[in-house]
């Protein structure tokens, strides 16, 4: 233990090398994760041993496709308010887009669901 540090909580100290783009990559994973202690960064992934980055461009998807919607379904009341009678072309136009919503939503959920 360092004498002039006694009431260290952590006195094993570990030591490695990397080079320029390894020390590159390491302070962008960090970044990605928010993190700005290098300690904390390497002893949470030397303890738990995985990095999780999640790919989100997905539910950006199944948001515009749910704005889509909202705003089909806006318009289509807006116009039953008005002349009091709905298309069966904008009922079949709802069922299209909320099949597609829910395809967005399966394949998020099964991309989940293979997290391990």
């Amino acid at each position: 233990m360092p004498k002039n540090k006694p009431n260290r909580k952590r006195d094993v100290h570990f030591h490695f090398c990397v080079d320029e783009e390894e020390a590159a990559l390491i302070r962008r994973r960090m970044a990605e994760m928010g993190v700005t202690s290098m300690g904390a960064y390497f002893r949470k992934m030397a303890i738990n041993g995985y990095h999780v980055t999640l790919d989100l461009s997905d539910v950006r998807e199944m948001v515009r496709l749910l704005k889509n919607a909202t705003d089909n379904v806006n318009q289509i009341a807006k116009r039953v308010n008005e002349t009091r009678s709905i298309y069966a072309a904008d009922v079949e136009d709802l069922r299209r887009r909320y099949g597609e919503l829910w395809g967005a939503a399966n394949k998020i959920l099964t991309g989940l669901a293979g997290i391990k």
